[in-house]
């Protein structure tokens, strides 16, 4: 009887260091080896090595290697105040300032250029987009060095002043099965929302731009741009998100569709 319990004292003592080995080997295996043969492998220690295998960061806080601040997209909050109507004298202030962006935009803020059209854009949209390339959110030579002198009366009185000219109207005010299928109902099983639930059509959502009558070239530009993440200054990536998902047929007929020929105005 008393073999029986030394063998089975025996044994048990067998497994429990046959346990510790492969689990010290699991351990050398999982944050050593394993961590080391990958080519971004920077580690400067065991620690380091059981952080990167764990998925914690190797520092708390400090400047290195410490938890990352996410980039703001923009600085803009947009508010129902934004949208309004703007008296006359603020308009006048805008059409002088305006001639500064002729060259580019049109005399009467329709672009002969790849330039976005700003006639009848949403005043909010135009305030944002200065704001943005004011504080560097968005880039663009041009735009980042004009935007720099601005107050923000300035950009305000420019947005309203453009808000005030009559807009282009290329696409169908009834919206039927002749839309892009994007345009209409968008993807849902791609997270694609259609376009017209934000961007006129249906419904416009506060900050959203005024899309039909932009020049194509500009168009599919800025849907590459958010595509790639070379534009980031949508809250929230609200069109990073969608655009991601977006093929490059699906960009170039949405853009078509958008900037087809002015056939009427409003």
């Amino acid at each position: 009887m008393q073999a029986d319990l030394n063998k089975g004292s025996s044994l048990a003592r067998l497994c429990i260091i046959a346990l510790i080995v492969v689990t010290a080997l699991s351990a050398a295996v999982g944050f050593l080896w394993l961590p080391s043969v990958k080519a971004d492998f920077n580690a400067r220690g065991v620690w380091d090595s059981i952080c990167r295998a764990a998925g914690a960061p190797r520092s708390w806080g400090g400047a290195s290697g410490g938890v990352q601040t996410p980039q703001v997209a923009t600085n803009v909050i947009l508010l129902p105040a934004m949208a309004r109507t703007a008296d006359s004298a603020v308009l006048g202030r805008g059409a002088t300032l305006a001639l500064n962006c002729t060259m580019c935009h049109g005399a009467l803020g329709n672009s002969r250029s790849n330039a976005p059209n700003l006639a009848g854009q949403y005043p909010e949209v135009i305030a944002k987009q200065l704001h943005d390339y004011k504080t560097g959110k968005r880039s663009h030579a041009l735009m980042n060095a004009l935007s720099a002198g601005l107050s923000d009366d300035n950009i305000a009185e420019l947005a309203a002043y453009y808000a005030s000219l009559p807009k282009a109207r290329t696409a169908p005010t009834v919206y039927g099965e002749s839309l892009p299928a994007l345009v209409r109902v968008g993807d849902p099983m791609r997270n694609i929302a259609p376009c017209i639930s934000c961007h006129g059509g249906v419904d416009q959502k506060l900050g959203a731009p005024w899309l039909e009558g932009m020049p194509n070239a500009y168009l599919t530009l800025q849907l590459q741009a958010f595509k790639s993440g070379a534009r980031a200054n949508d809250g929230e990536q609200q069109m990073r998100n969608m655009a991601r998902n977006m093929t490059t047929a699906e960009i170039d007929q949405v853009a078509l569709f958008y900037a087809r020929k002015t056939v009427a105005t409003q």
